[in-house]
């Protein structure tokens, strides 16, 4: 076994050095925990796509309690002050179930950065990007603009900020701390995050209003409990924080991009063993295997491309600890 673990140590070390921190868990029981570039398991990360599944727990929570009453809602009827452009059909079709298997159309080809990060409103920008010509139900993923609408629908349903209804119902329970709001003042200071190893909370737009699809820090530890959380069908310390329904359905697939399927904002890995994962840019990573009651969790600091962490997993990692 500790040749195996010296071999997974070695191809962090050599092929995915961007990578603080590989942590194992088991049953419920940490039996492995790795960290390199002086990370601890506490260290914050920027865990960029990671952040859609984590708003994928929260629109469940939403719905648990009544303040969503589907996901087969239209869009806009979460946004009843917003207006549409004449002759503007499709965007009237969309429901967040379509948003949320990234299966909505947006009306460009390559995603209009500069635009979006300079508009008043991220959320409204997003809006006014969704829909076109394009076909609702054909794979589109939207890495970074877009998701801000599914933070806007926790807002306009819950009439709280996204963090003070994760801090509620997510966070304080599992002892998870997000401290406070992220702005920028300028594209430096984005730049300067992206980069940053101390920054901790989460990204707020000009309207206050947080990323849905990126921004937001987690540690090791953070990570791990979300995990286990979902391997537990949603209970933490004898407290429903989820529903397991919820689980079942944002965890099953739901759309297909070629070979890789996707649920309700979280990656389904092997429908065989019911795997599934978070997955985010630079390498970030929360998997969960209920089969092997396994939880294993990847957190890294950005790099444009890297190592494919879930084959790391499946071929180095979760072999060691399989039954």
């Amino acid at each position: 076994m500790m040749d195996k673990v010296k071999e997974i140590e070695k191809v962090f070390r050599e092929k995915c050095s961007n990578t603080g921190a590989v942590v194992v868990q088991k049953n419920g029981v940490r039996v492995y925990e790795y960290y390199q570039n002086d990370c601890t398991e506490n260290s914050p990360f920027h865990v960029f796509s990671v952040t859609k599944s984590i708003l994928s727990i929260l629109l469940g929570i939403a719905i648990d309690k009544g303040y969503i009453k589907s996901i087969d809602q239209p869009i806009l009827n979460f946004f009843p002050d917003y207006t549409i452009k004449k002759r503007e059909k499709t965007i009237q079709q969309i429901k967040l179930r379509d948003m949320m298997t990234m299966t909505a159309p947006f009306k460009f080809k390559s995603a209009p950065y500069t635009k979006y990060f300079t508009s008043e409103d991220w959320v409204k920008s997003s809006l006014d990007l969704l829909g076109g010509k394009g076909t609702i139900g054909e794979f589109r993923y939207a890495p970074l603009i877009g998701p801000d609408i599914f933070s806007g629908v926790l807002v306009e349903t819950t009439g709280t900020s996204v963090l003070n209804f994760a801090n509620k119902y997510l966070f304080r329970p599992l002892e998870i701390e997000v401290q406070g709001d992220v702005v920028f003042h300028s594209k430096e200071e984005q730049m300067e995050f992206y980069k940053s190893r101390t920054a901790r909370g989460w990204v707020a737009g000009p309207t206050g209003v947080h990323t849905g699809g990126w921004g937001l820090m987690l540690t090791p530890n953070d990570m791990i409990k979300l995990g286990q959380l979902y391997l537990n069908d949603g209970q933490w310390n004898g407290q429903q924080i989820v529903s397991k329904e919820w689980i079942r359905e944002s965890t099953e697939e739901k759309s297909r991009w070629g070979e890789l399927k996707y649920g309700l904002l979280w990656w389904i890995i092997d429908e065989e063993d019911h795997s599934f994962a978070a997955l985010g840019d630079g390498g970030n990573v929360i998997y969960v295997n209920p089969k092997q009651k396994t939880v294993i969790i990847i957190a890294s600091y950005f790099k444009p491309k890297v190592e494919d962490r879930i084959k790391i997993i499946k071929e180095y990692i979760e072999p060691i600890w399989s039954d």
